[in-house]
């Protein structure tokens, strides 16, 4: 999460987090929904700390990915908790979860379901697959074929699945949680552009500091807290908290500057590829959910800044030229952060 703190400048643009007089007028029946928001978030966040020591920036982002409608990539080296973040976040919603171990020989039809013949009733009967679960997680989905990741394109964009020509809708709320490991490549299928474009955010877990390791070889001993880990929210609390979030203000200058930001990425030197349309909504998505998180009824520039390495930084495509002078994606956005005008704030309005 690295690249997350350092692209932000909050310091530097501490005269932006002003109250916005227009937002406020603009939704002010929202406020206890928004305090709600907030206040579930905090709980659920504290609910999966109880598993995961000293990350509260990615718990943050997790919650805020799945309060904004979203999926998550946790890409990490191995044994720092990806699943484990993963299993916490589901588990503390109380909802449909199902975990999908991918491997090279999983079928798309393992994901999706497929349609048996029914000899009773003379007819093909339609077996879901795990797919068909409020959460789902997929631990080290780069273990499966391209034919098999594919199997999630439709339902990661559009909520649906399509099997034998029938398509079935997804239960709200829906969210994948993939985990991969970016080293030990071999015998792995990395994601294709197209399938990192539909997932709003990755994040990486971190080594932790020494104080929370330890307390992890203390707490983690003798038992999984994993294990007893209790539900604190569940599926009806969670669509009202999306609903929530939807009903964020945000100003045409905070659009303006989400759509600045994306094309920096595609002008920058060091990029083949920047930012999509596609990731553009999702970081002010992703923005109106983290707001509502921190009990703001509208975003502010902060808040696209503190999402735009998690949201931008797997999309992004560097040139050759670039790995080679060990530039990252992490290096353009905090450049663009730098370079990109910052949106003056909104007039005072006259009450």
């Amino acid at each position: 999460m690295d690249d997350l703190h350092s692209a932000t400048g909050s310091a530097r643009h501490a005269g932006n987090s002003a109250s916005d007089p227009a937002a406020r007028s603009v939704v002010p029946a929202t406020a206890a929904t928004i305090a709600e928001v907030s206040s579930a978030g905090q709980r659920i966040k504290a609910n999966i700390e109880r598993v995961i020591e000293g990350k509260q920036s990615p718990v943050t982002v997790g919650i805020a990915v799945l309060l904004a409608e979203g999926h998550l990539l946790i890409e990490d080296v191995p044994g720092v908790g990806k699943t484990k973040f993963a299993k916490a976040l589901a588990r503390s919603i109380d909802c449909s979860v199902r975990r999908v171990q991918f491997t090279p020989d999983l079928l798309p039809s393992d994901i999706t379901g497929v349609s048996v013949y029914n000899s009773e009733e003379r007819d093909f009967e339609f077996k879901p697959g795990p797919v068909f679960a409020n959460i789902v997680v997929g631990d080290e989905i780069n273990r499966a074929s391209p034919k098999t990741q594919a199997a999630l394109l439709e339902c990661m964009e559009e909520r649906q699945v399509t099997v034998d020509g029938v398509t079935y809708g997804l239960e709200s709320p829906f969210m994948v949680l993939a985990t991969q490991n970016p080293v030990d490549m071999e015998g792995t299928y990395p994601l294709p552009e197209a399938q990192r474009d539909r997932f709003t955010a990755r994040i990486s877990m971190g080594y932790p500091d020494r104080t929370a390791e330890i307390a992890m070889l203390s707490e983690h001993a003798a038992l999984d807290p994993l294990d007893s880990l209790p539900a604190v929210s569940d599926a009806t609390e969670v669509r009202t908290l999306i609903a929530a979030v939807r009903g964020v203000y945000v100003s045409e200058s905070i659009k303006a500057y989400a759509v600045d930001l994306a094309e920096a990425t595609r002008r920058a030197a060091e990029v083949r590829l920047g930012a999509s349309p596609r990731a553009t909504l999702q970081l002010l998505r992703a923005a109106k959910a983290w707001a509502a998180l921190a009990g703001r009824e509208y975003v502010i520039p902060d808040d696209l800044q503190l999402l735009i390495a998690p949201v931008f930084a797997h999309r992004l495509l560097l040139t050759a030229e670039a790995h080679v002078a060990g530039r990252s994606a992490g290096d353009v956005l905090r450049r663009v952060v730098q370079q990109v005008p910052i949106p003056a704030p909104a007039a005072r309005a006259t009450l």
